[in-house]
């Protein structure tokens, strides 16, 4: 099972490059304090808005500061969001969903009407009313997506665990007097991990780039810490003249969600026994 999940990842070309991109992505998070060659909010009156250079590879912005420094450091913020984010709603749906989808009856009618209930609502509005409401923080910003962002892994595992629960292993255990919790977490869970392992990793594309509206808004990470939403809200001021300060982010945003995206499909396609 292993070992042809491998194969047939490795067959797709555009799930490698996902991959790849996902690892450079790591890596420069990790490796941002011995990358940057300059403190990230470090300011310099002599450096103003200066363009793409040797000294600057990727120019500086409005207060002199060094804009490949603050985007390795907006690099941990994201994967940090990211991956907080996507595992509080992973987690999240996983319970609530293997809940409705083995118990049925009035539980899964409660559940399921709460999870439509909550779908109802556009997502990054829903996100703006609670931020509204608390301090926009990193950890504040990392829970919120989380708790908005659950309901599409529920139905997933809720379907999972309708079609599996019948299955004769089940029935087998049942009888052997494993109890429910048991049935769940060691024969349910683990053949329900599929789906469960692409929607956690398009989860983490998905965060990053909510993180970067709100960043972009003015609700997200606040300045002077870096992420690449807020170094975009700053460059607004000088669209016309440093082109380099809107260019680099956005671009550094569309290639780590088309990364994870490329990555999550190519999971899904390579766990498809059909597709192989």
């Amino acid at each position: 099972m292993e070992s042809s999940f491998y194969q047939a990842l490795r067959r797709n070309r555009l799930a490698m490059i996902g991959l790849y991109g996902v690892i450079l992505l790591m890596l420069t998070a990790f490796l941002a304090p011995l990358l940057a060659p300059y403190p990230p909010n470090l300011p310099n009156a002599d450096a103003v808005l200066l363009p793409p250079s040797w000294q600057y590879p990727l120019g500086t912005d409005d207060t002199g500061r060094d804009l490949l420094s603050r985007m390795l450091y907006g690099a941990r913020v994201s994967l940090e969001v990211g991956l907080v984010a996507a595992g509080i709603s992973t987690l999240l749906g996983v319970i609530l969903g293997a809940i409705a989808g083995y118990y049925g009856r009035w539980v899964e009618s409660l559940i399921m009407r709460f999870t439509d209930l909550m779908l109802c609502f556009p997502a990054f509005f829903l996100i703006l009313a609670v931020i509204a409401l608390l301090d926009p923080s990193i950890i504040n910003i990392m829970i919120i997506i989380g708790l908005t962002s659950w309901m599409g892994v529920a139905r997933l595992v809720r379907a999972e665990f309708l079609t599996l629960k019948h299955r004769e292993y089940v029935l087998a255990a049942r009888s052997l007097g494993a109890g429910n919790m048991r049935i769940i977490v060691r024969h349910l869970l683990p053949n329900a991990i599929a789906p469960v392992l692409v929607a956690a990793t398009l989860g983490v594309a998905g965060a990053i780039l909510l993180e970067s509206g709100l960043s972009f808004l003015g609700l997200g990470v606040q300045p002077p810490e870096a992420s690449w939403g807020n170094i975009l809200r700053q460059s607004k001021d000088n669209l016309e003249i440093a082109w380099w300060l809107s260019v680099f982010p956005g671009l550094a945003i569309l290639l780590t969600v088309l990364s994870y995206n490329l990555l999550g499909e190519g999971i899904r396609d390579a766990l498809d026994p059909k597709l192989r």
